[in-house]
């Protein structure tokens, strides 16, 4: 349940990251993209929570 509430965490954390984050230029694949940094923000969330 840890390791799913932790990927729920990061996935909105990522969201935020890329859909306020916004690269002017676009060539930064974590702020450019706000599915691509809610992905990755569900992944490290879920890795942070199976760790503790």
């Amino acid at each position: 349940m840890k390791i799913v509430l932790g990927g729920i965490i990061g996935a909105i954390i990522g969201f935020s990251v890329g859909y306020f984050g916004k690269c002017v230029s676009g060539a930064c694949p974590l702020t450019s993209n706000p599915v691509v940094s809610a992905i990755i923000g569900a992944l490290l969330g879920a890795m942070i929570a199976a760790g503790r």
